[in-house]
């Protein structure tokens, strides 16, 4: 089963970099990254803020930041989301944070510095804060209405990652459980057609909030606000009216040779989160 899980930051370092070793030798540093954004609403006003991101960095990578990176820096982060889970030693409560896992690194600074922003409201001033997945949908989605009217649609992604242990030689895999929000008319297409099971592609950026239940304990999430839904494995007239019949099978052929063909068994994705849909405040 093939997916895909990345997100692209350029930020601005918040603090000074403090480099850690592992027991084996190995440099690890977690970067705290400012992302400032600003995006227009569905009722057309103006929404500026910014949003933090914890990006951990490995090996070589996190050398480079130790030595060069500082407060202020201004850098390019590529890597994958990924949600460590533990149970607190006190409250025996489950906890998780998302951070992203550093891939690549781009330090953006001109060696005399950081120029002069552009004049206010220029569209040259956003930073960049994009995530992408390709995965299965671990359930059908849920639709909500807020109170103040508007609906929401919550969508649980879940993406696969496979590599080779360095110390044992032995093939490991780990699943990450994306959970993505939709707004506006693109939920009302997804509550329509997308259900359990199904592949999709999803753009958006990524988002962090936090909150206090009514019983007193914080909460928070980090999610994908989606702006694009691409529901995959599907025909399109389009490319269908492209594609020549003499170099691809036709469409009942390709029917019956899936009929045929030996059955491939794709283990189900179970996944049960601590943060429950409607206890999200909208």
């Amino acid at each position: 089963m093939f997916s895909y899980n990345r997100v692209c930051l350029i930020g601005y370092q918040t603090q000074p970099v403090t480099l850690r070793q592992t027991p084996g030798g190995t440099s690890v540093t977690d970067l705290n990254l400012v992302v400032p954004y600003s995006f227009r609403s569905e009722k057309g006003e103006m929404i500026e803020g910014k949003s933090f991101h914890v990006v951990t960095l490995w090996g070589p990578m996190a050398d480079v930041a130790g030595r060069y990176v500082r407060a202020g820096s201004q850098l390019f982060i590529s890597g994958r989301l990924q949600t460590d889970s533990w149970e607190d030693e006190k409250t025996n409560e489950k906890k998780s944070k998302t951070k992203v896992v550093g891939m690549d690194m781009i330090m953006l600074d001109p060696k005399d510095g950081l120029m002069a922003p552009p004049e206010q409201g220029s569209m040259l001033s956003g930073m960049l804060n994009r995530a992408e997945v390709i995965g299965n949908v671990t359930k059908d989605p849920e639709m909500r209405t807020t109170t103040s009217g508007q609906q929401v649609l919550t969508l649980g992604v879940a993406t696969n990652e496979k590599w080779k242990d360095k110390a044992t030689g032995t093939d490991r895999e780990r699943a990450e459980f994306h959970s993505v929000v939709v707004w506006g008319a693109l939920s009302q297409e997804i509550a329509k057609h997308v259900k359990k099971g199904n592949r999709v592609y999803v753009s958006g950026r990524v988002q962090t909030r936090s909150w206090e239940t009514k019983e007193g304990q914080k909460r928070s999430t980090t999610e994908i606000v989606a702006d694009c839904v691409t529901l995959l494995g599907t025909h399109h007239p389009l490319a269908d009216g492209a594609i020549q019949a003499d170099a691809t099978p036709s469409r009942v052929q390709a029917a019956k040779e899936r009929a045929t063909a030996p059955a491939i068994d794709v283990p189900e994705i179970a996944y049960a989160s601590e943060i429950k849909v409607e206890d999200l405040p909208f």
